[in-house]
């Protein structure tokens, strides 16, 4: 049981998969944080199952905020590391264990999970692949951090991090935000291979291309204004 690390969930309409994902987490991890976002669905009923520690919007905040607000809880939890993890069952454990492991021996900042150093994510739809590696290099332009996949969920990061982020941008793109404070405080960061298993469910519930192509706009836009 690993007690040195949190695990941050933000959770919006998962109510099918999300309490098998927590009791996975739980079985590995004692601290696990979900932030039910303002789900319409019965996801805060699945979570209260579980032993995770529970944080609710009233309203649906977008990803951003609830990672915000996740963060801001664990940082009053007696851990060294913590850990973004997505609600829909996509990530796997495994790959966390290494990315932990990767930031005790290398003493980084950010630990960062990417679908195109390795193995190839599993069953990624073919356009979506095109659209991820489009935005890859569109970030690697405009963030300043060079990377070989800028909007990957899975992240570890250390205490001295979680201790003075600040996520401002409620929706998707908090991701590219977040390459930005790490351009901007020379935070160190490594990459790890790792697997993205998706499924039926979770290509459901993917950010849309348009989402996405939105979301390169408004970065763009910010760096410019």
């Amino acid at each position: 049981m690993n007690e040195r690390a949190a695990v941050i969930i933000p959770v919006y309409n998962e109510g099918k998969v999300i309490k098998s994902v927590i009791d996975k987490v739980l079985k590995e991890y004692k601290y696990v944080v979900c932030i039910n976002d303002g789900s319409s669905d019965n996801s805060r009923e699945e979570i209260l199952k579980t032993k995770a520690y529970f944080v609710d919007h009233p309203i649906n905040m977008g990803q951003g905020a609830a990672l915000q607000t996740g963060i801001e809880f664990a940082r009053s939890l007696p851990v060294e590391y913590f850990v973004t993890y997505d609600a829909d069952g996509q990530h796997r454990l495994e790959d966390v264990r290494e990315m932990i492991r990767t930031i005790k021996r290398d003493k980084t900042d950010f630990v960062l999970g990417s679908r195109f150093l390795g193995k190839e994510a599993v069953n990624m739809p073919k356009i979506k692949r095109i659209i991820l590696k489009m935005a890859i290099r569109f970030s690697n332009i405009t963030s300043g951090v060079k990377l070989t996949d800028t909007h990957n969920g899975l992240r570890v990061f250390n205490r001295k991090v979680a201790n003075s982020i600040q996520i401002t941008l409620p929706d998707m793109a908090h991701a590219s935000e977040i390459l930005e404070i790490i351009y901007r405080n020379k935070y160190t960061y490594t990459e790890v291979p790792v697997v993205i298993e998706y499924t039926d469910y979770s290509r459901g519930k993917g950010q849309s291309i348009i989402n996405a192509v939105n979301i390169a706009f408004d970065t763009l836009l910010r760096k410019v204004s």
